[in-house]
């Protein structure tokens, strides 16, 4: 397969995505919303990230049709110098927050403000609007995560209950949270919680609510996450990290934001809701 000369990394891997196999998507997904750290990271390492193998990482550039990974680092490095350079020259680009001989613990940190940055530059106002309406209008809300991500689904219920907002998690496809998505139906939402690949449960509640007529919002790191295609809605957030995990940060920040979006519909009614709450 040869590549097109013209195209950036990141638009040849949207133009190609359907044509690679389901472990090569993994690869693509991650690259497209973690530019930064395929350029500089090591075939082992960006495999680390992206679940897969090193072997996967390397057929997934010869698929694109790079010889091998170099060649597909050097077209992501050629991207992110580019993409910088535009970022410095806009008026008032932000100046760094650590001397260049950064340390660990300050890499994490600048890696943190970026992926705040970034997802509040993804942020279309217009999305946000339709999901804090979903959230508000709703009678019966369902967030759906599992593994680390049932953490944010839980929170993001504590935010909603504060509100006085009937919301459950379903964590895992246990008989009780199976039993939660069967009850799904038009005057639900579900909400799918997704990092990396989804895990197989989100996926298919999301499908099953559009099915029974509910609204759905996918709260993804990949814009080209196969949660992101099944929803009605879907919002994004950066999860770049230097360290051996994912970054949470911007995800947490997005629920809080959300939760706010839906108590300013009506402060005066919900913080007394809110009162009501902390007295029971």
């Amino acid at each position: 397969m040869t590549r097109t000369a013209a195209l950036t990394l990141s638009e040849e891997i949207r133009q190609r995505f359907d044509e690679l196999s389901p472990s090569q998507k993994d690869v693509g997904r991650y690259i497209i919303d973690h530019l930064e750290e395929a350029a500089f990271h090591t075939a082992e390492q960006l495999a680390r990230r992206a679940n897969t193998s090193s072997s996967t990482v390397v057929r997934f550039a010869q698929a694109l049709g790079f010889e091998g990974f170099p060649e597909l680092q050097h077209a992501a490095r050629e991207e992110y110098r580019r993409r910088r350079e535009r970022e410095e020259a806009a008026p008032l680009a932000a100046q760094p927050l650590f001397p260049i001989d950064q340390t660990e613990v300050e890499a994490a940190l600048q890696a943190d403000h970026r992926n705040l940055e970034a997802t509040a530059r993804r942020i279309d106002r217009e999305t946000i609007k339709r999901c804090v309406d979903m959230l508000s209008r709703a009678e019966r809300i369902v967030l759906c995560g599992t593994d680390q991500m049932a953490f944010f689904a839980s929170y993001l219920r504590h935010l909603l209950m504060l509100l006085d907002l009937r919301a459950e998690v379903v964590a895992s496809p246990s008989q009780e949270g199976l039993a939660r998505l069967a009850r799904l139906d038009r005057r639900s939402l579900l909400v799918g919680f997704s990092a990396g690949r989804p895990h197989a449960l989100v996926v298919r509640a999301l499908r099953l609510a559009r099915h029974r007529g509910a609204g759905t919002i996918a709260i993804c790191d990949s814009t080209l996450s196969e949660v992101a295609r099944v929803a009605d809605e879907a919002l994004f957030y950066s999860s770049d990290s230097p360290a051996y995990v994912r970054s949470h940060v911007a995800l947490l920040a997005l629920i809080q934001a959300l939760a706010y979006g839906v108590y300013a519909l009506d402060e005066s009614a919900y913080a007394d809701r809110i009162k009501a709450f902390k007295l029971k």
